[in-house]
């Protein structure tokens, strides 16, 4: 049950209202605080759905006036803040009326087995998102950053991620020999393939890498994969978004893996 007697925050020098802000606009400042925050309420719904509860639901003045009735079994305690100074809190270009703060989860161990997505070096939020979405749609229920790759808890990733996160093993901050302890084998896109996707045979599970939007795979963890994978292109383009990419890849896996 929410804490509806709350807080009400009316001055920007408010103790709390630095921290939402420091947790809304720095995209690692959930490492250093040991906390999240959600900002809209598909976000926020999405974490209930998933049996997560917040810690504080904030609320601007006049939409809590409006909807407060609708999260009184949110749960935390709801802190309202002034219209003039919520829009103050978000880094986003359309902000949230509301938003939660979330203890940061713990680290999971790495689950040798599991169908795996290996992020390296991914450095734009949408992209990483987007691939955490298809990720959880298509069965790849582990997400493996590498050092050097976006945040996967920062405001901007969660809302790419539109709540798949919450349905996710997320492991962050991975070197590439600790990836040597995976008994999946490695699948990496390359123009370099040695096979077309629609033509390889596909293990299953496997670990797909997807590598940064400019360089691709780093070559210490190409060195490491067991397939190298072309996606045709008959109308010709140069390359793929690697966010496109990795869906086609997760999506043909799930086929093979359903047939």
């Amino acid at each position: 049950m929410t804490d509806s007697s709350g807080q009400h925050i009316h001055s920007r020098d408010n103790a709390l209202l630095k921290d939402l802000r420091r947790l809304a606009q720095d995209s690692t400042a959930y490492r250093k605080q040991g906390r999240i925050w959600l900002e809209g309420d598909h976000l926020c719904r999405a974490a209930l759905q998933r049996g997560i509860h917040p810690s504080h639901a904030v609320f601007q003045a006049s939409y809590w006036d409006a909807v407060g009735h609708e999260w009184h079994d949110a749960g935390g305690k709801v802190v309202t803040v002034e219209d003039s100074l919520f829009a103050g809190i978000s880094g986003l270009e359309s902000p949230g009326r509301m938003g939660f703060v979330l203890p940061l989860p713990a680290a999971p161990a790495l689950d040798p087995a599991a169908p795996s997505v290996v992020l390296d070096g991914l450095q734009d939020a949408g992209n990483v998102g987007t691939i955490l979405r298809s990720a959880g749609a298509f069965g790849f229920g582990q997400v493996i950053a590498m050092k050097g790759t976006a945040a996967l808890w920062s405001p901007k990733v969660l809302r790419a991620g539109m709540g798949a996160h919450f349905g996710l093993r997320l492991i962050e901050g991975l070197a590439v020999e600790e990836l040597d302890a995976l008994k999946v084998p490695l699948l990496a896109t390359s123009s370099h393939s040695d096979a077309l996707l629609h033509e390889a045979d596909l293990p299953s599970p496997c670990a797909w890498v997807m590598g940064h939007e400019g360089q691709g795979v780093a070559q210490a963890l190409m060195q490491r994969c067991a397939l190298r994978i072309g996606i045709p292109q008959p109308g010709g383009e140069e390359s793929l978004n690697v966010a496109s990419a990795a869906s086609i890849c997760l999506y043909e896996s799930a086929r093979r893996r359903l047939a």
